[in-house]
């Protein structure tokens, strides 16, 4: 927790930036991706909203947690073992997505749209198929009863806990919530554009975030075991994890703007028809 900005606003900041990290979890981006597509055809409005609908509905357990966390923070004791497993669990899971996404790429077929890779999703099995916006929120809640999600929460709730009441941790998480969103939101309304674009630009456009997700969890899974087995590593690592956490959002973020760029250039299939036929 030490790590972390002692400043409040500097750690509304900081929470933010890990609520924009925790959006372009792989797991994220594939159940999106899937209730987007089932959505697309038979409800547009929600499939380009199911991005907000999941982050709220996420959003609203991670401030529960922050809160509940605030009420206990003077009898709560971090067991050292509880976080090193916890960073173990985090690792494995982050390099296993990343080989996933990254055999999504070189095993997809060259004329179709790359999907992301979750693990979750797949045990929520048809629940991920709803055409209606409560229950895609629900699904969101239902994500962030992990370790990873509630991890975080409890770790910026204990720090606000620092500052004053749960006034503190309730900012905090809404901040988190924000950040979220907003990768979140913006990926559904991306991917309701690339399924009506069907050309080798958006061909390209899911590819190339399919590789800058599998290369970020890679990345941060290497991170993390440096850390943990490399005391050189460890020491450069401890105190920069802001700057951090920074870069790889600005890296999926341009690989997302990149993205999103290549896919409204990308010509609706139906309009380039016209336009040929025209000609």
């Amino acid at each position: 927790m030490s790590l972390l900005p002692q400043n409040f606003l500097a750690l509304s900041l900081v929470v933010f930036l890990l609520g924009m990290k925790h959006g372009f979890d792989a797991d994220h981006l594939a159940v999106i991706d899937g209730l987007t597509r089932f959505n697309s055809k038979t409800s547009p409005k929600v499939a380009r909203f199911c991005g907000v609908y999941f982050s709220l509905g996420h959003g609203v357990i991670v401030i529960a947690t922050a809160l509940a966390v605030t009420l206990f923070a003077h009898h709560w004791q971090t067991q050292e073992w509880l976080e090193t497993f916890g960073a173990w669990v985090s690792i494995i899971f982050l390099a296993l997505l990343g080989f996933l996404n990254l055999r999504a790429v070189f095993v997809s077929d060259p004329t179709q749209v790359v999907r992301p890779v979750g693990l979750k999703g797949r045990f929520l099995g048809r629940l991920t198929q709803t055409r209606r916006p409560v229950l895609v929120a629900l699904i969101g809640a239902l994500f962030a009863l992990s370790f990873d999600t509630i991890s975080q929460a409890a770790l910026f709730a204990l720090n606000a806990s620092h500052f004053g009441g749960w006034e503190h941790a309730l900012l905090l998480g809404l901040w988190f919530m924000l950040g979220m969103l907003m990768t979140d939101g913006i990926n559904g309304y991306w991917v309701s554009r690339l399924l009506y674009s069907t050309d080798q630009i958006a061909l390209v456009a899911s590819r190339v975030m399919s590789l800058a997700v599998a290369g970020v969890s890679l990345l941060v899974a290497f991170l993390g075991i440096a850390k943990l087995t490399i005391p050189v590593a460890s020491t450069w690592i401890e105190g920069r994890e802001s700057v951090i956490s920074l870069a790889i959002i600005l890296i999926i973020t341009t690989s997302f703007l990149f993205s999103l760029w290549l896919t409204s250039r990308a010509g609706d299939p139906l309009k380039t028809g016209v336009n040929q036929q025209a000609n």
